[in-house]
Order: structure tokens, then C-alpha cells, then sequence
């Protein structure tokens, strides 16, 4: 064993003896015995023809050994973040960067890769041995093999510094987020709260030693004032706050402005697409991806805008009239229109997320989560107390199959300081095999919910039910593949606009009666969900989905024109584009202290630039598949079989286009999103 946990080999993260001083010298260790390992690789397949046990595998190892090590680091950084943890983070970022550059322009290990497609060797690979192979000679002309040396060195300063500036818009949108907060001495500001909301605005203050009320930006403290706060004003400044987070306005203004690191981003990114040959970055981005044009893309959002907006403008026409007529608003300001629409909910179908909540506890809709899944695929789940831990919070699971351990993950509920905010999914470990021994996967499952208060369980909202839903079907996508291959197991090699398909499939069990009484029970008597809360939030579902849907269109819309139409903008002209966005398919009002863009950290921060339509491209096809299940029943054993093996287990062995036709026999069509959406026919 060495005296750096990083560099041991462990089947799951020694979290409690990881510190941030250990980070560097391990990826420094790691990167140059890497180097030495690859070129050794090299230099046999110049002797010899390689083959996959001679290139492949060795190198495959290579990477899951530093994947294994960068792991913990990386989600530690996202969940426990500090800022001795940050700065080693930031170091070992710029290190990484380069040597995937160094990787991903190495001609002669480029060359051995296309000895072995042109080798005898080739005949003997399966399909997920042969698009393994295929992926990585498409990756290394992407990132710039092929480039004469000045143009290599410049791919790799601007990957360099493309890393770099998302760690610090992220860095600084959290930083941004944990600025602010409001501090209340007694309720009379919070009226119209529930119980639920002030119990957490009171938990919030007194985790900082203080009495009253703590309103921060946290998504578990903003979304309830508003929701339900009465007091317009309150409405406004906590509005004011969040729209202007990481900007020069709002207030904050400029201590955390992304603006700069937007303007760059883009700039880097377009001239990394035109020193690849690509007329732009949204041209770049697709060559990963099913759909096969920028044309292709804004058609297909643009048909969806043409289908939603009128529909939309009609929701917001009647949001205008309710609160006219009912709520003494003569005008929607932007802070008015989560409280109008909730009040407006409420008294068209008498029910709210707060009648809901009590039928949410956290740990029946865990186990709920885990009984849908047992349903569907035959497997059950086991908690393992003794797992290391970063967090009391955190839980370990096994997921088994005929009394064996297939996969398992970490699931991390709650808000807390020092955690980014949203869901999502990562990879702790891959699924792969070496030298006969399998390495079962391991999931990071992440919410931000709001917290339990005292010796009571959270209660849900049932928007937090489908989003635990939504990030477990991304996690059933990692732990139950069959692939063995970690370049395609589980979403790796993945369409990025086909990767939220399981996602999104998973989510249709929290709308299903027989889901539901898996779901839901009262928190204190146990009983499901009454068939009068449920004809209710049925009827319900589609409440201002065209709204909903228009707001997702613009935010995809802003991301790909940005990425298609622009060269170096200004954070100006960043705007001008947004506005022009929001003149085409957005409904509700703006201010012009909005600034939205700064935080969007899913196209600056994350993986979806010039990607954020693929949720709404993913949305169809799981729209399609679920329709399968309503066809032959959501529980039916076969179906339910088939999706298994047709799409989870396969990962990235075969073009996702073709996975799909398989499962669903023939090609995708738009209209079961429309139709589960609420969208009229146009």
C-alpha cells in the first residue's frame, strides 16, 4: 500500500483517507506512468501488428486505473467542496487536459489503432471490440491528429483553457449562489409559506447559529418564496438575486461575473471547431451525436415551437386573467408568475404540491424507487452500512441479481453548503473485465432536496419524486449493462442526444397509478395516495405544458444559435441573441436585469453545449418507448425484458438509432411526446 490512498487499488473510494494534498502527486504519479506505459505500447505495435490484447486492453486499463483515481476527486469537488480540495482540483484539471491532448494527437499511437482496423486482427473483434476501435480513430481526427504541430499546440491550449474556464463559471455560480441570503428575525414576511418551507428557512438559519429565518438562492429555499410567499416584494428581491447571479447587475453585482468567461468560452470554441475543419462549434458538437445537421436540429425545434407556442400564449393569456381578476395583479411582473400559476393550479384542480408532500416521505419513495425497478427487471437491492462515505447523508446500495452483486451506487438526497445545486448522475466505477476478473459498475446518484428537520423524514414534492426517477434511470443505464468494454458500457459512447432516454422513461412511473402505490404512502398512517389526490394530480399533469415546453425550446434554441451563429460575441450580443430567442417562442415577461445565461451551467460548466436540445430530442424517443409499455402494460414482464436488454445492457456497443429501431421496431415518431405533453395537434 502506498501513503497516497489515490494511487491504492480499491473497489470502491477510501473517501475518509482522500485529502486534497494527496490529489496532486497522485494525478502527477498517474499521467507520467501512463505516458511511459503508452509509449512502451507504441513502440511494440510498431514490431508487431496489434491486436486487441497487445493495444486495447493494456490501454483500456490504463485509463479506468486514472478514472478510478480522478473519481472521488472530481465528485468530492462537486459535493464536499472546500477550498484547499478546489485548488488541487484546479491544478490537476490543467494537467489532465493536457495530457488527454498529448493522447488524443499521438500519431503513433493513432497509427497502432489503425494497424489493428487494418490488421488481421480485425476480424477476429465482436461489435463492441469493432465500434470501440471505430470510436477511437473518429476521436483522435476530433482532436486534432491530423493538424500540422503549431495547429496541435494551439488545440491544446484552447482544450486547456476551454477546462479551465468551466471549473470557474462553475466555481463562481456557486460561489455566487452561497453570497446571498436574507435574513428574517420572525415570519410575518413569510406568509403564505407552509410548514414545510418555513421548518427549512429555519433550519437554515440555525445551522449558522442564528434565530428567525435564512433565505438563501438553494433551490430547496428559492423555490418555495417563489411559489407560495405572499408578499410581492420578498418575491421580487429573492427573484432579483437569483436572475442576477454570476453577473455585473443584481445584488452582487460583478464580484462574480461569468460574463467574461462566456465571451471567452465561445470564442476558444468556435476557433477549436475551425481548426478541426468545421464550420462552427454546433457542426463540431453533432459529429458525437444522432442528429445529422445544425439544420436538422433547428428544424426540429423550430416544428416543436410552431406545435407549442400558440398553445402557450393561450396558457399565459389565462395565468394573465387569474390574476387580474382573482389576485389583484393588474400586471405579471416575472417574480408574480410561479405564485400566480401555483394559486391557479390550486384552484383548478384544488391541489398543491403541499396536500401532496405528506404521501412523499423520502425513504418510501426510495424504497418505491427500488420496487418499480425490482418490477421491471427482476433485480433487488441490498444497503451496505459498512461502505465508505464522504458524507452522514450518503448511502451505499448493492444492486443483486440471483443473490449476487451486479452494480452499485451512492445516493446523496439532500442541499447542503459546499454541494452544487441541481441532480445528476456520475460514474464511480465502469463496468469492465481484465484478465477474466469483472469489475462491477458503481453509480454517484445526486439530489438536492430539501433536508429532514429533526427526527421527521423529508417530504417530497412531487417534482423531487421524478427528478430522484429521472437521475435513477441514468444510474440503471450504468449499472446494468452487459458490456464489458469501458469505452462502451453504459452511457459511454452514448449519443449524447440519445443519453437521457432512460432517464426520461423512468419518469413515467411517478404518473401511473400502479407506480404511485409503490410510490406514495402518508407519512404517518402509511395509506397510498387517494384516488381523489390522484384523479387531481392527473388532471393536473399537463397544467401549462406548453409553457413548460416553450421555456425548454428557448433555453435549446439560445444554446445551438449561439453555437451555430456567432463567432466571438460580446456578453451584449449574448444577450441580444437570448432576447431574440425569447421574442420568438417565450410567453411570459422579462426584465432586463435577467441574466439568465450566466448561470446556465449545463452549456458552460457541463456537456451540453450546443446539446441542450437533446433533451427534447431524447424526449421523443422516450415518449416512443414508454409507449410501448402503455401498448402492452407498464409492469408487463417482456416488454420490460426487452428494454433491459434492447437499451440498457447494449450502452454504446451499436449507433443508438439502431438500438431504438430494435426495441421499437420501426422509427421514432413525435406524436406520443405531444400527446403525454398536452400539446393539441397543430
Amino acid at each position: 500500500m502506498s501513503t497516497n490512498p489515490l494511487l491504492d487499488a480499491h473497489s470502491l473510494p477510501p473517501f475518509a483517507e482522500i485529502k486534497p494534498e494527496h490529489v496532486v502527486p497522485a494525478i502527477e504519479t498517474l499521467l507520467a506512468e501512463n505516458r511511459e506505459a503508452i509509449e512502451a505500447l507504441v513502440t511494440r505495435a510498431e514490431r508487431e501488428t496489434p491486436t486487441w490484447e497487445t493495444l486495447a486492453a493494456p490501454l483500456e486499463a490504463l485509463n479506468d486505473r486514472l478514472s478510478r483515481a480522478w473519481s472521488p476527486v472530481s465528485h468530492l469537488n462537486g459535493t464536499m467542496n472546500n477550498p484547499a480540495l478546489r485548488e488541487a482540483y484546479e491544478q490537476s484539471l490543467g494537467m489532465l487536459s493536457d495530457y488527454t491532448t498529448w493522447l488524443g494527437q499521438h500519431e503513433g499511437l493513432f497509427r497502432a489503432w489503425q494497424a489493428l482496423k487494418d490488421g488481421p486482427a480485425w476480424e477476429e473483434l465482436d461489435e463492441g471490440q469493432r465500434r470501440t476501435v471505430d470510436n477511437a480513430l473518429r476521436d483522435f481526427r476530433l482532436a486534432g491528429v491530423d493538424l500540422p504541430t503549431d495547429e496541435k499546440q494551439r488545440y491544446g491550449e484552447i482544450q486547456a483553457r476551454l477546462s479551465s474556464l468551466a471549473n470557474t463559471f462553475s466555481n463562481q455560480l456557486l460561489d455566487a449562489t452561497q453570497s446571498w441570503h436574507l435574513a428574517l428575525d420572525d415570519d410575518r414576511r413569510l406568509a403564505g409559506l407552509p410548514e414545510s418551507a418555513l421548518a427549512t428557512l429555519a433550519a437554515n438559519a440555525e445551522a449558522k447559529g442564528q434565530k428567525g429565518y435564512r433565505i438563501t438562492l438553494d433551490f430547496p429555499s428559492f423555490f418555495p418564496v417563489m411559489t407560495h410567499a405572499d408578499d410581492r416584494e420578498l418575491r421580487r428581491e429573492v427573484y432579483t438575486a437569483f436572475v442576477t447571479r454570476a453577473s455585473e447587475t443584481g445584488p452582487n453585482a460583478g464580484e462574480f461575473d461569468n460574463a467574461p468567461i462566456m465571451e471567452e468560452t465561445l470564442a476558444l470554441r468556435r476557433e477549436l471547431a475551425e481548426l478541426l475543419g468545421f464550420a462552427t462549434y454546433a457542426d463540431y458538437s453533432l459529429a458525437t451525436k444522432m442528429a445529422d445537421s445544425p439544420q436538422g436540429v433547428i428544424g426540429f425545434l423550430n416544428d416543436l415551437a410552431e406545435r407549442a407556442v400558440p398553445q402557450a400564449r393561450e396558457e399565459y393569456a389565462e395565468l394573465v386573467a387569474f390574476a387580474r381578476e382573482q389576485l389583484g395583479l393588474p400586471e405579471l411582473a416575472p417574480w408574480d408568475v410561479g405564485y400566480a400559476s401555483e394559486k391557479l393550479r390550486e384552484a383548478r384542480y384544488a391541489i398543491s404540491d403541499e396536500q401532496l408532500r405528506p404521501y412523499f416521505p423520502a425513504p418510501r419513495v426510495v424504497n418505491g424507487l427500488f420496487k418499480v425497478v425490482e418490477k421491471l427487471y427482476g433485480v433487488t437491492f441490498e444497503e451496505d452500512g459498512e461502505a465508505p462515505r464522504y458524507h452522514p447523508d450518503v448511502r451505499f446500495f448493492h444492486i443483486m441479481e440471483e443473490g449476487a452483486p451486479i452494480a452499485g451506487f451512492y445516493l446523496d438526497l439532500y442541499a447542503r453548503e459546499g454541494k452544487r445545486g441541481g441532480a445528476w448522475m456520475d460514474e464511480c466505477r465502469v463496468r469492465r473485465e481484465e484478465d477474466g476478473t469483472l469489475q462491477l459498475p458503481v453509480a454517484y446518484l445526486t439530489c438536492n432536496f430539501t433536508r429532514p428537520v429533526g427526527e421527521a423524514p423529508a417530504l417530497l414534492t412531487h417534482d423531487e419524486v421524478t427528478t430522484l426517477f429521472h437521475e435513477f434511470g441514468h444510474g440503471l443505464h450504468h449499472m446494468l449493462t452487459r458490456q464489458t468494454i469501458a469505452d462502451i458500457s453504459g452511457i459511454n459512447g452514448v449519443a449524447w442526444d440519445a443519453v437521457e432516454l432512460p432517464s426520461q422513461f423512468m419518469e413515467n412511473y411517478c404518473w401511473e397509478r400502479e407506480g404511485l402505490d409503490l410510490i406514495a404512502g402518508h407519512v404517518e398512517t402509511g395509506e397510498p395516495l387517494p384516488d381523489e389526490l390522484f384523479d387531481k394530480l392527473l388532471a393536473a399533469k399537463n397544467f401549462q405544458s406548453a409553457m413548460g415546453m416553450v421555456r425548454q425550446l428557448e433555453f435549446s434554441l439560445f444554446d445551438f444559435r449561439l453555437h451555430l451563429e456567432t463567432t466571438s460575441p460580446g456578453a451584449a450580443d449574448i444577450q441580444a441573441l437570448l432576447d431574440e430567442v425569447r421574442d420568438a417562442v417565450s410567453v411570459v415577461p422579462r426584465v432586463d436585469f435577467n441574466r439568465f445565461q450566466n448561470g446556465f451551467g449545463h452549456i458552460f460548466a457541463g456537456g451540453y453545449a450546443a446539446g441542450y436540445y437533446s433533451y427534447k430530442w431524447a424526449e421523443v424517443l422516450s415518449a416512443d418507448a414508454w409507449s410501448a409499455f402503455e401498448e402492452a402494460g407498464i409492469f408487463d414482464p417482456e416488454t420490460g425484458r426487452r428494454f433491459r436488454t434492447e437499451i440498457l445492457e447494449r450502452g454504446g456497443s451499436r449507433d443508438a438509432a439502431d438500438l431504438f429501431r430494435d426495441f421499437r421496431g420501426r422509427e421514432p415518431s413525435v406524436e406520443p411526446l405531444l400527446r403525454h405533453s398536452g400539446i393539441r395537434a397543430a
